[in-house]
């Protein structure tokens, strides 16, 4: 809503004379670094999720190239089996190697054998279970997606708590603008005294203090979002890059930079509707 060049003259002019746009800054940039981490999650989650989805593990707990030739042989004749994959012996004593080190795993201790597979999408798990029992007895079929469901809990809750930041930090902000509105009308107690009694309404008077702290407010957001951005394309560089490249796909998409690019907006628009309620609820109860 507009204002006349006299309406203006009425409160101070410029901006960073308070401390709405300091706060309104440093929770913009906090909202958006933890909105862009509980996105970079959940587009992990997503991700882990799809890679596993149709993928599992027929395991030999006494293994041996024999016995794990035959499973394999056994796995691609069943139907809805679209990938076999044999892990060798070796590569399995090098990965136990790593937790057990070189001296705690001797040539006469037998290891697991493991067989990747893939199955067709819609394809019936428990028929091909049983199938690949009776052809290889004592093999576990194994869900790879089982394995990872702790992961996935834990990233699913990490986002959770993501958003529940943003919202508190949320609360947050109309906390300080409320605060910081109610400190203008104190004030500048004088002069709405004399509006009133020359006439103005307390709609007039309302916005001229929402204009005030949206200005406030605009300039808060951008400096804090733009400080996001910069540090954003900084981790990019870096370790998000990297976690994009092991994850197979990039940590933030299209529509989370979106959704990051719309925060300053939404916070410049939320601190302008609560500066309005508050200030509007202060002065209909004053006497």
């Amino acid at each position: 809503m507009s204002t006349s060049e006299a309406e203006r003259r009425l409160l101070p002019r410029g901006t960073l004379r308070g401390p709405t746009p300091y706060v309104i800054a440093i929770m913009t940039f906090a909202m958006m670094i933890v909105a862009a981490a509980g996105l970079a999650l959940a587009s992990a989650a997503g991700l882990v999720a799809g890679a596993v989805e149709h993928r599992y593990v027929l395991q030999l707990p006494d293994g041996g190239e024999g016995r794990l030739a035959a499973a394999v042989r056994a796995a691609r004749g069943v139907d809805g089996v679209t990938g076999v994959r044999p892990v060798p012996e070796q590569e399995m004593r090098r990965t136990l190697e790593r937790w057990l080190g070189p001296g705690g795993l001797g040539e006469e201790l037998p290891v697991p054998a493991l067989v990747h597979l893939d199955l067709a999408p819609g394809g019936d798990s428990g028929r091909i279970g049983a199938a690949l029992g009776r052809a290889v007895p004592q093999a576990r079929f194994i869900a790879e997606q089982a394995t990872v469901e702790p992961l996935l809990r834990s990233l699913n809750a990490l986002q959770w708590l993501s958003l529940a930041l943003v919202l508190l930090m949320g609360a947050a902000t109309s906390a300080a603008v409320v605060l910081a509105a109610r400190g203008a009308l104190d004030t500048h107690r004088s002069t709405i005294e004399i509006m009133h009694g020359i006439g103005a309404t307390d709609e007039q008077i309302a916005r001229l203090f929402q204009r005030k702290i949206a200005l406030d407010a605009a300039v808060g957001a951008l400096a804090g979002g733009m400080a996001a951005a910069l540090a954003l394309l900084v981790i990019g560089g870096g370790g998000a890059a990297l976690a994009g490249e092991l994850a197979g796909g990039p940590p933030l998409r299209a529509l989370d930079l979106i959704l990051l690019a719309v925060m300053p907006v939404a916070a410049v628009v939320l601190a302008t509707i609560v500066a309005r309620s508050a200030v509007l609820g202060a002065l209909r109860k004053a006497p």
